[in-house]
């Protein structure tokens, strides 16, 4: 991180617990990382040790059991929901594995309505443009349930980043297509980003979107190691 530049994302701590029938169960235990801006970090290891508990606590849909997230800044344990939902609004953006459209509206209605919520002007001009950007000219008008994994997943990708976000959280991007499909869509949100010039984590268990990132944070367990990768 260039020096005195503030993080993006920074976790100081961090442990997550939750409650289960054999017990608690620790998530996260001690995390320690800064997300600097532009910077485009992947989150990889096993499945359960943690990454998308990372993700969720980081973006402040979850709260940590005990140490500090800070989003721009901002220490997350000082504002309510609302506060949060108002601070992730217009600078920091979600894709999930599973999309997360809205199976009542169209592609163009996905994209341009939380858009409307923030206050955008000519928002479904702004959603046809993003859409266009993906691709996706041609299904404006369709539903979710009328578009392939892939159709839906770069919706979703324009739903992010229309809103010119500062970061974007990705949970497992390209988890639920083809390899085709997947290398298409990793293409146009490594694209859009650096674009942008918006900071990325990503959680992946494909190792080759993996190294397209700045920087790994491999995860076991609750914990995390880090490397940066070589040019």
């Amino acid at each position: 991180m260039a020096e005195g530049s503030t993080p993006v994302l920074a976790l100081e701590a961090v442990t997550l617990t939750l409650p289960s029938a054999a017990g608690p169960v620790n998530i996260l235990r001690g995390v320690d990382l800064a997300v600097a801006p532009g910077e485009r970090l992947a989150v990889i290891g096993p499945s359960g040790s943690g990454k998308s508990s990372l993700i969720a606590v980081g973006a402040g849909l979850e709260q940590p059991t005990s140490g500090a997230v800070r989003l721009f800044g901002q220490d997350l344990a000082r504002l309510d929901e609302d506060g949060r939902a108002r601070l992730r609004r217009g600078r920091a953006a979600l894709v999930f594995q599973a999309f997360h459209l809205l199976p009542d509206m169209t592609a163009e209605e996905n994209v341009a309505t939380p858009l409307e919520i923030a206050g955008a002007r000519e928002a479904l001009t702004t959603a046809r443009q993003w859409l266009g950007r993906v691709g996706l000219s041609g299904r404006l008008t369709h539903y979710p349930h009328q578009l392939s994994g892939g159709e839906q997943q770069r919706v979703a990708l324009a739903r992010a980043l229309a809103a010119r976000p500062a970061l974007l959280f990705a949970d497992e991007p390209t988890g639920n297509l083809d390899s085709r499909t997947a290398a298409i869509v990793a293409d146009l949100m490594f694209d859009l980003v650096a674009e942008a010039g918006a900071a990325l984590v990503m959680v992946t268990h494909d190792p080759v979107l993996a190294e397209r990132a700045d920087r790994l944070v491999r995860m076991a367990d609750g914990q995390i190691e880090t490397r940066t990768i070589e040019a």
